[in-house]
C-alpha cells in the first residue's frame, strides 16, 4: 500500500459457547466468539513458513496451506487463481489469488480479503544491512489472513444466512518504494483479480471488507478515507458494531488518512463497495505500526487481543446480515 516510511482472556475452542444474534429477523442465528489463540496460531503457522514473496519456496508451501485450511473449515468450493503479473521494476511475479466460497446458493453474499504475500525487502529498516532482506510479515499479510482463517473455522461450525467468499489476495505489497509511489505497482494480485472475477450474472458481492495489518500491539482503526469515500454505510455499520461488541475503544469513529490499498481496486474497478480495516498511528497521515516493512514485523508484535477485536467486529457484522 502507498504510504512513506515517515508516516509511520483465553477460551477453549472446543468448549466455546455461541450468542444469540440481537435481530429479531435472526433470533435462531447464533454468533460464535472469536477465538484469539486460534486465529494467532493461523498467524504463526504462515510466519514458520518464511518470507511468503512470490516464486519462493516458502510462497508456494504457504498457498497450499491456505487452500488446504479453507477446505477443512467447510469452503463449498476452492478457486486457485493463477497468474503472471509484472512489477513495477520489471520482475515477472507467478502469483495465486485464493479464494473460498461457502454457502454457493445463497442469493446475497459478503466478501472478506485479506493479502497474503510479504515485502521482499525492507526499506524501513533501521539496519541499512536488511533492507534488501524480505520481512516477516507477521502483521503486513499474516494477521488479516490469521483471522479470516479464524472467522471461516466459525462458519464452518454456525452457518450464517448470507454467503461469504473469503479471498487471499497475493502480490499486494510488491509496489515501488523509491517515492513515486505509482497506484498501480501496489495490489497487483487484486488488480488481476477484478479483471478476471469467478462471478457470473452479475451476483457480485453486495460489499467487501478488507484486512489489513490487524494484528499490531495496540492497534487503533480509524475510518479510512477511500472507505467512507465508496463505501460510507458499511463503514457506518462496521464502527457501529464495534460500539456493540465493546471494541469502539479499538475502533475509532473518526476519519483517517487514505490508503491505496486492495479495496481501493475493488471499489474502482470491480464496483464492489470495499472498506479497509487497516491500523494507523496518526489518522491525519494513516501512519502505521512502528514495525512496518521492517524485519520488527515478526510474530513477537503480534497481540491476539488484536486480532479478537477485529474478528468479533467482522464476525458480529456478517452474522447479522439479512
Amino acid at each position: 500500500m502507498i504510504v512513506a516510511c515517515s508516516a509511520r482472556t483465553k477460551e477453549s475452542a472446543d468448549t466455546m459457547t455461541a450468542s444469540k444474534c440481537a435481530t429479531k429477523e435472526q433470533s435462531d442465528m447464533v454468533i460464535p466468539p472469536f477465538n484469539a489463540d486460534s486465529a494467532f496460531s493461523f498467524v504463526k503457522a504462515q510466519v514458520d513458513l518464511g518470507a511468503r514473496v512470490p516464486g519462493t519456496e516458502s510462497h508456494q508451501r504457504c498457498a497450499e496451506y491456505l487452500a488446504r485450511e479453507l477446505r477443512r473449515h467447510g469452503a463449498d468450493s476452492i478457486i486457485n487463481q493463477h497468474a503472471i503479473v509484472t512489477a513495477f521494476n520489471g520482475d515477472r511475479l507467478p502469483i495465486v489469488n485464493i479464494m473460498g466460497r461457502f454457502n454457493l446458493d445463497a442469493n446475497r453474499r459478503v466478501l472478506l480479503l485479506a493479502h497474503w504475500d510479504t515485502r521482499p525487502w525492507a526499506e524501513c529498516d533501521l539496519n541499512p544491512a536488511m533492507r534488501d532482506k524480505p520481512i516477516p510479515g507477521a502483521n503486513d499479510g499474516a494477521s488479516g489472513v490469521g483471522v479470516l482463517l479464524e472467522i471461516a473455522r466459525n462458519i464452518g461450525k454456525y452457518h450464517p444466512a448470507i454467503g461469504i467468499d473469503i479471498l487471499f489476495v497475493d502480490a499486494e505489497d510488491y509496489g515501488t518504494s523509491d517515492g513515486d509511489h505509482s497506484t498501480d505497482s501496489w495490489a497487483l494480485g487484486t488488480q488481476y483479480w477484478v479483471k478476471n472475477m469467478p462471478y457470473t450474472g452479475g451476483q457480485y458481492p453486495s460489499y467487501g471488507i478488507l484486512l489489513d495489518m490487524v494484528g499490531g500491539k495496540n492497534a487503533l482503526f480509524h475510518r479510512e478515507q477511500f472507505s467512507d469515500y465508496f463505501a460510507k454505510n458499511i463503514v457506518d455499520k462496521v464502527w457501529q458494531n464495534a460500539a456493540k461488541t465493546g471494541n469502539s475503544n479499538r475502533f475509532i469513529n473518526q476519519p483517517g488518512g487514505g490508503v491505496t490499498d486492495d479495496h481501493f481496486f475493488i471499489a474502482t474497478q470491480a464496483g464492489i463497495p470495499c472498506i479497509d480495516i487497516i491500523e494507523n498511528l496518526n489518522p491525519s497521515t494513516q501512519s502505521f505500526n512502528p514495525t512496518w516493512h521492517t524485519h520488527a514485523d515478526n510474530i513477537d508484535n503480534i497481540d491476539p487481543a488484536t486480532l479478537k477485536a477485529v474478528g468479533e467486529v467482522v464476525l458480529f457484522t456478517i452474522y447479522n446480515e439479512k
